[in-house]
Order: C-alpha cells, then structure tokens, then sequence
C-alpha cells in the first residue's frame, strides 16, 4: 500500500528486491547498504480477510546490529524497518510512507475556480469593553457580552468552556487597552452566537478547512474565513486502504475485528491532522488558527469519522445511525485544531447515498439547471444525480475499485509508472501507451530504446478502460467482451490459453518489472461488471424520472425524459477519464460529446462553498431533504438493465452521437448467441 500492487516472492527475499520486484519503487539513494534510511517500510499487522492473509512484523527477518545501529543514531520510528535490511519470511501487508515512495502516488486535489459568496460561519468581530471598576459588580464577561449587543447589536452571546480562562488574560494585555482606558479584544465567533477565541487587541486571521474525506483519497483546502482564498491545499491516500480497498471491505473489518471500527476511525482522524498541520505550515500560520471545519464523505467514511460502527450500513434496510447536518467541537473528533474550533458535517441523504454527494449537488446545482444534468461521481462506489430545476434523482450503484486498478491482474492506483492512455492500432494489433510521469507515447518498435522512467509498472484506472475500448475497436474482442480467436492469427500479442484469451500490452522489455503486462478476459469481464452496474443505476434513475416527472405525458416530454443534455464527470478519477472512450464503453449514456466535462474534486468544492457561505449550509440540508433516492439493491429492473449493460457499449441502446465509431452489431444467428451468453446471472 497504497500502490494496491501484490503478488508472490521466493521466501528470504530482500524485501527492497520485493517491492521492485513487484514493481513498486522505494527511494534507496544508498543502493541498499543501510546508509540513506530512504526505504522504510511499515508493517500492517493483523488478519487482512481482504487479502486473504495474515501480516506479522515476524514474518520478516529480525533487525540485525547494523540496522539497530542506524535506528539510534538517526532516532528512527520504532514502528518502522528498513526495507533493504530486511527479508520477506511469510505474508506481509506493507504500508509504503510517502517519504519513502519513489513514484508517488498521483492525487487530483485543485480546487475549482468558483464565485462564491463569502458569509462564513466564523467571523472576527473588535470590541472595546469598560473595565472593572468597583462600582461595577459585573463580570468581566459580562460587561463584553454588554459592549458586544451595543457594538454589533449581537445578543445572547455565549462563549465556549475551555476558552472562558483565556478571557480576562486577553482583556488585561497590554495591547487590548486603548488610550481611553478601555479593554480591547477581537473575539472569534460561531453563527453570531458563540465565542470561539478571544485575543489581545486588534487581530485578524481566522482560517478554515474544507474536506472530502473519500473512501482512497482525501482532499483538504485550508481557507482565509474572511476572503475566502484557498492559502494551501493538501492530499492523502485514506489510511484505511490497507484494511478494505472498497467500502464493504471496511464494514466487514469493523464486524469481524473487536476494535475494527475503532482502529479506522483512529487512522483516518491521524490523517486529517498530519494533512492540516502539513496546510497550516505551507500557509505560514498555526493549525490552532483554524476555527471551523466541513466534513464531506460517503456514509461509510462518515459514520467512521463520528465514531459510529458501520455495521448498520453493511445489510439491508442499510440503517444510517443519522442523516442529519451534525454540528461539534473539533476536539470531540480528536482533531488538534482551534482549541474551540466548529465542525460542520454535511447531511447524507440514504444508506449508500452520503455527504460527498450532497456536496457534489451543491458545487453543480442541477436542482437549478433548465437542462437534464447527470453528474457520474465514479469510485468504489459510484454515485449518480439526475435532473434539473423540476425534479432531481439520485442512486449510488455498486461499481467495486476496479476502476481503481483493483481485480485488474496489472493494475494499480495512479502513480508514476502506470500506463494511463492506450491506443491499438487496428490493422497490426499493436499497442502505443502512454505512463504517468513520462509525456512521450511509447511506440510499438521502440522497446530497446525506452528509458527505465518510462518503463511501465501496471495500468491504472483510465489506462484500462481506454485498453478495453482499444481492444475492442480493433476487433481484439467482441461486444460480449469475449476475445476474438481470429485477432491470434493477426498479431501475436493475442494469446490463448484454451479458451481463454489475453492480449499483451506491454513487452517485459517495456517494464519496470521485466515482466510482460497484460490484459486477459478476467480484466474485460471486471470493467464490464463494474460499467454494466454504473449504467444499470443511470437507467433506472432515467425510468423513475419519466414515472414520477410532474410533467410527463405528452410525446416531446417524453423523449426528453429518456435523454440527458449534459453529462458531468466529477471526482479525481472522472477528471482522467476520456469521453469518447467512456461512451464507448458504455459508462454513460449517448449524449454530444462536447456536453460530457470533468469537474475534478466537486465534493471538496462543494464542502468549500458550505464552509464559505452558511446559508449554503441550510441548502445542503434542503438538498438532502427534497431529492429522491432510488434503491438500486432492491430495484426489480435492476438485474435486468445489469445484464443488458454489460455488452460493449449496450446489448441494445443505441447511441446515436457515436454513429460511424463502432464495430458492427451481429445479426442473425451470431446476435441470438450473443443474446444466449447475456441471460441474466447470480451477481
């Protein structure tokens, strides 16, 4: 972790060897002589179900007098080791650090450019307030809450526990007396109601984190409260990956290990302080300036997050403990922010329906669109949106990380290295890719001369879809996905064994392993299963629109219920993924493809416009109140639009945009078999 690579190593393998082996780089500027203390590695340990293994800090070699050596001198962590002085005795779940990864991992974080209008919920107000006298039997908190409702005409202020010590210290600093004699401080303050703060005199900065906490990456922006810039913005690979890689992984590790829901909620409370320390120092201020937080994330990470046991989430009815905006102290979290500071957790609107896509709602705003809008947020689990001003719909559809790069026997999650644009040429067969961190194509012919950072160590989500388009292009298989037996008399980069076909996509000389990458049947077959599920949930949601739609009825209502004008593609992974190819596929649905945009992190720019605008708040309530959820688990025409789905692009919709692109459909005897290997099967 978190490349996501895995596979098998002789036993007394040097586990630097291992990783490379695997095609996973760490840093070593010493070439593993114990020197530079660049490879440390940690170990995960427990019962991983996922991974069907058992990790131990035991199944490696123990630390040997040169490693401890180094280990004292350097003061290094007790909790990690150094890759290169270690051996690989059994199984192992390792945790890379990011300083010791030497590709790493490619995180989308840019916040959008957005106009947003800046009425925050924590603002700074200056007070001057009369000092105690002994004719004034008040307290000093009282005389301020007096000079408050004269001043700016706030009433009723109240002031936070652990800061009310802090009051009469700041009153009586030698910079909060003005010439008059009067005490002078600048409060910090919650909705107009709550004194977070009280410093000194006059002073400025008040700052505030937007995050979206997601089930593989989390994306935080540090905020001035007052203007509204974004001063640093901050990413992580969740912590959690290396107990489940999807959600459901993660529900059945909190159920099956006694302190599972625990250890996640600790892990990814770790994470979000070491991102807003790591925000703060880029922004050249304290972390305890930060005063108020909005939270984002699917139900799984939010219930984790509020130290709520997702079991609940795990079976049907898929119960949330609250789908309600929540509203607390940063530190009843455990995050070492403002000693007062607010957090604002968004509202989730189903069992599988969370926060991150209200917040996606709010950043788009189809519930304002004349047009029919479908937003695609596509991860693990993928969330839709359909509508416009009229009435708006929303499903979650269970895709799986196969987009991710996982169940792909090469794939991995985005980092250098990783092949994420492919081409084959459909007359030779012959493939051109393109790695991350490396701006060339490499071309077929050219495997002498590619250089070793070019060199490919696995293929990443958008790289395997454009595969299996390419492949499919080029007639290497066929719209059931299956590969064409013919295509192996035409190239011998398609290969058999039996009945079961892959097709080389990278030579061994082309790697950074030394080992071909391919892509076989069970690779098409998982991004057909994970697309099929993600249009299925579209369809449904496009056939309980033209039901429910208050305006149905007459032929031109119709149609424009069965079709979308735009088609937004938000979250890190929809903003590398191309349309055309995606269309092709059959992710979404037929529409101009000069409609289809990639919005990058619109969950994270949706908790920003919450954290910058509270009315935005009270609207991301209304959001989550107003839409309507559609089960797709329970829904009886689900398994039905899954079946037809699965063909490359549709069994049977069409799509008119894509006119002159495709392959022909079958006819005739070979459609009616096509047609038999479709029927529906046990998901």
């Amino acid at each position: 972790m978190p490349s996501g690579r895995k596979g098998q190593v002789p036993h007394g393998t040097n586990l630097l060897d291992a990783a490379r082996l695997l095609g996973v780089e760490l840093e070593s500027i010493c070439g593993g002589r114990q020197t530079c203390g660049k490879c440390q590695i940690v170990v995960e340990e427990g019962r991983f179900p996922k991974h069907a293994i058992t990790s131990s800090t035991d199944h490696l070699s123990p630390i040997d007098s040169r490693e401890t050596a180094y280990r004292e001198k350097n003061h290094m962590d007790a909790g990690r080791r150094l890759a290169c002085a270690c051996e690989v005795l059994g199984d192992l779940l390792i945790t890379v650090p990011e300083e010791s990864q030497a590709r790493k991992q490619i995180i989308a974080k840019a916040a959008t450019d957005r106009v947003i209008d800046v009425q925050p919920a924590v603002r700074q107000i200056y007070v001057e307030s009369t000092p105690a006298t002994l004719e004034d039997h008040r307290g000093d908190w009282e005389r301020l809450q007096a000079a408050v409702a004269e001043q700016w005409g706030l009433k009723n202020l109240t002031v936070d526990a652990l800061v009310l010590p802090t009051l009469q210290p700041a009153l009586r600093d030698r910079k909060s007396s003005s010439e008059e004699g009067m005490y002078c401080v600048t409060l910090t303050l919650w909705q107009d109601s709550e004194v977070l703060r009280v410093q000194p005199g006059y002073a400025e900065g008040a700052y505030g984190l937007a995050v979206d906490v997601g089930s593989t990456t989390v994306v935080m922006h540090l905020c001035d409260l007052r203007t509204g810039a974004v001063l640093a913005t901050e990413a992580t690979m969740n912590p959690q990956v290396r107990y489940g890689e999807d959600l459901m992984s993660r529900v059945s590790y909190a159920m099956m290990e006694p302190q599972g829901a625990a250890r996640l909620h600790h892990v990814i409370v770790a994470a979000l302080n070491d991102l807003a320390k790591k925000a703060a120092a880029k922004a050249g201020i304290a972390a305890s300036d930060i005063m108020d937080v909005v939270l984002a994330g699917n139900t799984v990470m939010h219930h984790i997050l509020l130290g709520i046991d997702p079991v609940e989430l795990g079976g049907a009815p898929f119960a949330l403990a609250i789908d309600a905006p929540v509203d607390l102290k940063a530190r009843d979290l455990g995050l070492k922010l403002g000693t007062a500071c607010r957090v604002h957790v968004l509202p989730c609107i189903a069992g599988h329906v969370g926060a991150d896509n209200v917040a996606v709602q709010l950043a788009e705003a189809p519930h304002r669109q004349d047009e029919t809008m479908l937003i695609v947020d596509v991860g693990t689990n993928a969330e839709i949106v359909l509508g416009d001003r009229r009435q708006v719909l929303c499903a979650s559809s269970p895709t799986g990380p196969a987009f991710e790069g996982a169940q792909i026997t090469h794939g991995q999650r985005a980092a250098p290295g990783a092949i994420e644009r492919v081409r084959v040429d459909p007359q030779t067969l012959a493939p051109r890719f393109k790695v991350i961190g490396h701006d060339e194509w490499i071309e077929p012919g050219t495997t002498p001369t590619v250089p070793e950072s070019a060199r490919a160590t696995g293929i990443c989500g958008s790289g395997i879809i454009e595969a299996v388009v390419e492949m499919y292009l080029a007639g290497i298989i066929d719209s059931d996905g299956r590969f064409n037996e013919n295509a192996a008399g035409r190239s011998s980069r398609v290969r058999f064994d039996g009945r079961k076909g892959e097709y080389v996509l990278a030579d061994a000389a082309q790697t950074a392993t030394g080992q071909p990458i391919v892509v076989n049947q069970n690779d098409v077959r998982a991004i057909q299963l994970a697309k099929a599920a993600l249009y299925a949930g579209v369809k449904l949601l496009m056939a309980e629109r033209r039901r429910s739609s208050p305006d149905g009825g007459s032929t031109q209502v119709e149609d424009r219920l069965q079709t979308v004008d735009r088609i937004v593609l938000a979250g890190a992974f929809g903003s590398y993924i191309d349309p055309r190819h995606a269309m092709i596929l059959g992710m979404i649905p037929d529409c101009d493809l000069s409609r289809v945009v990639a919005v990058g992190n619109a969950a994270g720019d949706g908790a920003r416009i919450a954290l910058l605008n509270r009315e935005q708040r009270a609207e991301a309530a209304r959001i989550a109140r107003s839409v309507i959820h559609v089960q797709t688990a329970v829904a009886t025409d689900f398994q039905n639009q899954f079946v037809g789905a699965i063909a490359i692009p549709h069994a049977t919709d069409p799509f008119p945009h894509l006119e002159g692109q495709l392959p022909a459909r079958p006819t005739g005897q070979a459609a009616r078999r096509s047609q038999r290997r479709r029927q529906p099967q046990p998901l």
